[in-house]
């Protein structure tokens, strides 16, 4: 492959990235202190080097046009050591990061590399590797194959198939005959109806004063619920009502919005949505828990109608000066009185511990979901083997005393 257009899901993605930074950071904890730091990372340079999605850039082809996917060596650059340090050291250069964020011209993803860490959770001393890698490259499943394969698991990452243009007319006349359908059918109850917004509260400030990640660490076990995503939404919902409800905020229709894979086959680097549940603090834990799951389930259904699919084939079609003009009209510093969730709880399952650096074992995986001027506060929910790390990002604005937080959190995930 010497060039492959963006998507235009992934170049809507690239473009907002201007406006409201969206870079990942995937963090791996592993199990033992590395010893030979160059050799390691000379190694998961040779992997990079034979990843198609690891060896490219963006390249601009004009206004008119879609930007391209372009071949291109990795970098030494790419590549960063830092000093010993400590956990939580590692935990607040993440935070320092996300003002850092790549540039996609050059390089669409860096590795950050910690080589002793004291006080690794699992581990006591061990060493840290944090992926930052473009949004439009990669969404949170395909960035977490792509850092699995760095690290050692076999098996390439599947390519994304090319995107194919033309037919915005008729695919858009399409979509609106399946959106009446999904109209007719929703009134009729075979289809759950969209998800309620919710008002606005202090976790939905715009991001100010300092940012914060902060992480807790579970075997899955331990954790509530019938999946690790409806036990730590239970627990969130706990946590937030009572922390809001404290700062003078009312958390009756507390929601959150939670990214969901989309349904069928792959065709852009982001394969998506984020979709609003109810969060029901007035419940008790396992009829909430209960009301969780099936909110989820309404929103899956409700995904797989055929409108859906229609409006995203529609999508995939528009033209380019369109969506640029649309995205350039995007105003950040426009606010709402209802939002889709008052926290962000984003879940992905990293797969079995089979991964290593420098010959260290996998012991832990996080992840950080960026802030918006909508989104104070998010949650990552990553899990590796046995292992499951809950994070929250947080800006001061929105959650005031974020370790006060954490330790509502803490107390409800027991």
């Amino acid at each position: 492959m010497t060039v492959r257009r963006l998507a235009p899901v992934d170049a809507q993605t690239l473009w907002m990235s201007a406006v409201v930074p969206n870079d990942q950071f995937l963090l791996y904890g592993f199990g033992g202190t590395a010893a030979d730091p160059v050799g390691a990372l000379d190694e998961l340079r040779h992997r990079a080097d034979t990843c198609t999605d690891l060896t490219v850039r963006v390249r601009d082809t004009g206004g008119r046009r879609y930007p391209v996917w372009e071949r291109c060596a990795v970098d030494a650059q790419q590549f960063v050591t830092y000093p010993d340090d400590t956990w939580a050291g590692c935990l607040v250069a993440v935070a320092g990061l996300v003002a850092d964020q790549l540039d996609p011209w050059t390089h669409p993803w860096r590795l950050h590399v910690f080589p002793v860490v004291d006080d690794v959770p699992g581990a006591g001393a061990g060493c840290v590797a944090i992926l930052q890698i473009s949004h439009a490259l990669a969404d949170g499943a395909r960035s977490s194959a792509l850092a699995a394969w760095l690290f050692g698991r076999p098996g390439a990452v599947p390519a994304v198939p090319p995107p194919t243009g033309g037919g915005f007319v008729r695919r858009s006349v399409a979509a609106a005959r399946a959106h009446r359908r999904l109209v007719r059918d929703t009134d009729a109850g075979l289809v759950p109806p969209q998800s309620l917004s919710r008002p606005a509260l202090r976790s939905n400030r715009r991001p100010a004063g300092a940012l914060s990640v902060r992480t807790l660490i579970r075997r899955r076990d331990q954790l509530p619920g019938p999946t690790v995503t409806v036990g730590v939404l239970t627990a969130v919902s706990s946590a937030l009502a009572g922390h809001l409800r404290e700062l003078g905020d009312d958390p009756t229709l507390l929601g959150a919005e939670v990214p969901m894979a989309a349904p069928g086959v792959r065709l852009a680097n982001n394969h998506y949505g984020n979709v609003g549940v109810g969060l029901h603090p007035h419940l008790p834990a396992d009829r909430r828990a209960q009301a969780i799951a099936a909110d989820l389930y309404g929103r899956r259904r409700r995904a797989s109608h055929p409108a859906l699919a229609a409006e995203a084939a529609a999508f995939a079609a528009i033209p380019a000066p369109v969506l640029r003009w649309g995205v350039g009209h995007f105003d950040p510093d426009r606010r709402s009185d209802t939002v889709t969730g008052n926290t962000v709880v984003s879940s992905v399952h990293r797969g079995a511990a089979d991964l290593s650096f420098a010959g260290a074992p996998v012991v832990l995986t996080a992840g950080f979901p960026a802030l918006s001027p909508m989104m104070g506060l998010t949650h990552g929910v990553h899990g590796i083997g046995d292992t499951v790390a809950v994070s929250v990002h947080a800006a001061e604005s929105a959650i005031g005393d974020v370790d006060a937080y954490l330790d509502r959190l803490d107390h409800a995930l027991r």
